[in-house]
C-alpha cells in the first residue's frame, strides 16, 4: 500500500490572520507552520503502517511557495518517508476548486492507494478540499473520519455526523479527511527533526504533473475576491465588581430583566 498525505503550510496560531486588501489573499508574511489538522492525518498513516498493514511508503504532498518546504520537513519528521512539493507561480492564488485540481494532478503521478488529509486548514478553514481532490481522481471520499481500519482492499471508517456516528465501508483507492478526534499526534524525535532535510524531496512545477495552467491561479479561479472589510467593533461589556454579593445579584437580575432574558 502507498499512502499520500496532503499537508499545508499555514500562518502560525499565534499570528493574527488578516487579508491583504490589495490582493484578497491571506497575508502570509509572518511565522508559518504545518497545518495542525494535517498532523492527525500523518499520525493516522503511521498507525496504519505500524498496525501490520504492508505500507510501502508514506508520501507527504503540498502545494505552496518555496517556504512550504518547511511544512514538508515537519511532515517527514513526523513519519513520512519522502515529500513532493508543487510550487509554481501559475498556481498562486488558486481557489479551492483550482487547488483541488492541481493537487489531484500531482497525486496522479504518485498513484497512491490511500490519500489522507486533515479535516480543514487552520487558515481558510475549508472542509471541502478532500472532496474536490477525490472528484478529480475518480475516487470515493469520506470526511470527519475518527476511526480507520484497513481490511484488504477495503477501509472500514467511523465518521462523526450531526446525529451520532456512521460506520462506512469504502473501497480503495480513496480520499479520507480525518477529524482531530482520530488520534493524538506524536512529537517528532530530535533525530527525526535533524534527519528530515536529508529525506527525498521532489519539487515539481505545473508542467511536470500535466496541470492545465488555464484552470489554476487567481485569474482563472471561479471564486474571485472583490472586497473585504473588518467586522464592526463590539461595544465594551459591563463589568460588575463583586464587592457586595446581594447588590451584585440585584444588578445582574436587573440587567437580564431589562433585556427580557428572564
Amino acid at each position: 500500500m502507498k499512502i499520500a498525505v496532503l499537508v499545508k503550510e499555514v500562518p502560525d496560531a499565534a499570528v493574527q490572520k488578516r487579508v491583504d486588501p490589495s490582493t484578497g489573499r491571506m497575508d502570509r508574511s509572518g511565522e508559518k507552520n504545518l497545518n495542525p489538522y494535517d498532523t492527525h492525518a500523518i499520525e493516522a498513516a503511521m498507525q496504519i503502517k505500524e498496525g501490520g498493514v504492508a505500507v510501502d511508503e508514506i508520501v507527504a504532498v503540498t502545494m505552496g511557495p518555496e517556504s512550504a518546504v518547511r511544512a514538508l520537513h515537519k511532515a517527514v519528521s513526523l513519519g513520512a518517508d519522502r515529500s513532493v512539493h508543487l510550487t509554481d507561480p501559475a498556481v498562486a492564488g488558486s481557489d479551492v476548486a483550482a487547488t483541488g485540481y492541481a493537487l489531484a494532478q500531482t497525486l496522479k503521478r504518485e498513484n497512491p492507494d490511500l490519500v489522507l488529509l486533515g479535516q480543514q486548514s487552520d487558515d481558510g478553514e475549508c472542509y471541502t478540499i478532500g472532496a474536490v481532490v477525490a472528484e478529480h481522481l475518480g475516487a470515493p471520499s469520506l470526511t470527519q473520519v475518527i476511526k480507520l481500519d484497513v481490511e484488504g482492499e477495503t477501509l472500514v471508517c467511523e465518521r462523526q455526523a450531526e446525529y451520532g456516528y456512521d460506520t462506512v465501508e469504502v473501497g480503495l483507492p480513496a480520499v479520507i479527511s480525518v477529524g482531530d478526534a482520530i488520534n493524538e499526534p506524536r512529537y517528532p524525535s530530535l533525530k527525526a527533526i535533524m534527519g528530515a532535510k536529508k529525506k527525498p524531496l521532489d519539487t515539481v512545477a505545473t508542467g511536470d504533473v500535466d496541470i492545465d495552467t488555464s484552470k489554476v491561479g487567481a485569474d482563472n479561479s471561479a471564486a474571485q475576491w472583490t472586497a473585504a472589510k473588518a467586522p464592526p467593533q463590539k461595544a465594551a461589556g459591563t463589568i460588575i465588581e463583586d464587592e457586595d454579593t446581594a447588590e451584585t445579584v440585584e444588578k445582574i437580575v436587573a440587567w437580564l430583566d431589562e433585556r427580557k432574558l428572564i
